[in-house]
């Protein structure tokens, strides 16, 4: 009877893993994004930061070099609960906003995105769109060329491609890059590719103004972005992933902080899961609504890994237990011509990913050390699953001070290299 249940609990998992490897192949092509309007859309430029005196200024600069007109685009800093000479780095870069909040009883980047569409609602100026951005980032110069693009076409939430600033830093930030080039590849552009929607990753996001005022933000989840992304799709409004629009996200540098930012992640992870999974999965069913049900799966990733996890470490117990092995293996009942290049392609997407993005020759030695990091999840999850109610923020501290240009010229390859 266990095995009978082990069996089919194998089986539910198997065929999730085979929706995401059949839904992964429609990322192998990619039709390059056109602009064809001219810029009339008007942004507010938020970026959230807390005590990020050290890097904040290259973003500043940054993005008043954007190819976009200067007048159609006003820069706001959030100074969230600094200790720091945030506030005084910006105000040096006249035009910029530096916009101090002080709570420490709501910290959190959700809560200080809220604080701020506030007070932006307060100005006499109005905006088209608002894009948020993180402090550590550096963004490509045609960056709102495209969002204005998208706006114009009617999209009224667009995500923009999250690269790697420091991928060669360390082996963790290496991991971490290869970790967002295969989720670019291999999960958002087959998304877009088959008309489903596409998941907000924290920055290098662009919201339409008026759906902002009409839903208001209420994401203050520890996964601010994934909770919003939820909102969206249930009020039919289906995010869009632009992959030319270029965001610079700097990664952690060391095991520890790396651990701790993904902790994070999947604590909020699993908050919002179990408060959304199931009203999404339902809403689906109801609605016969492929973009929904696929929303749901999404969201139920954090479950699916920790207990894919959990059924990968069992069976692997079992047969190193002495004695014949007391538990069936799903894929011992699959036939070889299924079973093996299924196996196959889930371990090669990686360096997939990254031979379709042409990354610099450099990170597939990284491929050596990705399946530490790659194995790292689990207790991480593991850890978040009994930890999911906390809502305590942790900062990732910020230092590695580049420059656009540093960045693309490490970037091997045409597609960086145009996107700027």
């Amino acid at each position: 009877m266990w095995n009978k249940a082990f069996m089919a609990l194998q089986l539910i998992f198997v065929l999730i893993g085979t929706y995401q490897v059949v839904l992964s192949l429609f990322g192998w092509h990619r039709k390059k994004e056109q602009i064809t309007h001219k810029p009339t859309k008007s942004f507010a430029l938020i970026v959230a930061a807390h005590n990020e005196e050290a890097v904040v200024g290259a973003l500043v600069e940054n993005l008043l070099k954007l190819r976009y007109p200067r007048e159609l685009y006003d820069l706001f800093v959030i100074c969230d609960n600094c200790t720091d000479g945030t506030a005084e780095v910006v105000r040096r870069y006249p035009g910029v906003y530096a916009y101090e909040r002080t709570m420490p009883n709501k910290r959190g980047k959700g809560f200080a995105i809220e604080w701020m569409l506030k007070e932006l609602w307060k100005r006499p100026r109005s905006y088209d769109a608002v894009v948020m951005f993180d402090a550590d980032n550096l963004v490509a110069t045609d960056f709102l060329s495209y969002m204005n693009e998208d706006l114009l076409n009617g999209y009224r939430v667009i995500q923009g491609y999250l690269d790697t600033k420091n991928p060669h830093d360390s082996w963790v930030s290496a991991a971490n890059g290869i970790n967002y080039w295969f989720c670019n590849r291999l999960w958002q552009l087959p998304r877009h590719n088959v008309g489903l929607a596409n998941y907000l990753g924290g920055t290098g996001m662009c919201f339409d103004a008026s759906l902002l005022r009409e839903m208001g933000w209420g994401a203050t989840s520890l996964v601010e972005d994934l909770e919003f992304t939820v909102r969206c799709i249930r009020k039919d409004v289906y995010p869009k992933f632009n992959f030319d629009a270029r965001v610079y996200d700097e990664k952690p540098i060391t095991f520890r902080a790396s651990s701790r930012q993904r902790l994070r992640w999947m604590q909020g992870h699993f908050d919002v899961a179990r408060r959304y999974m199931l009203p999404m999965l339902w809403q689906g069913i109801r609605e016969r609504s492929w973009i929904k049900l696929d929303a749901s799966l999404y969201i139920f990733n954090a479950y699916n890994f920790l207990i894919g996890s959990l059924l990968t470490v069992t069976l692997w117990l079992d047969r190193l237990l002495p004695g014949a092995p007391r538990l069936d293996s799903v894929y011992s009942l699959l036939p070889a011509w299924f079973a093996v290049p299924v196996s196959l392609y889930i371990y090669l997407q990686c360096p997939l990913a990254m031979l379709l993005e042409r990354v610099n020759w450099r990170s597939y030695a990284r491929l050596l050390t990705f399946p530490l990091f790659f194995l790292s999840w689990w207790p991480i999850t593991f850890w978040a699953f009994f930890t999911q109610n906390n809502k305590t923020w942790s900062h990732t501290q910020h230092s590695r001070v580049l420059r656009l240009e540093e960045v693309q010229s490490k970037r091997m390859g045409a597609e960086g290299t145009n996107s700027a």
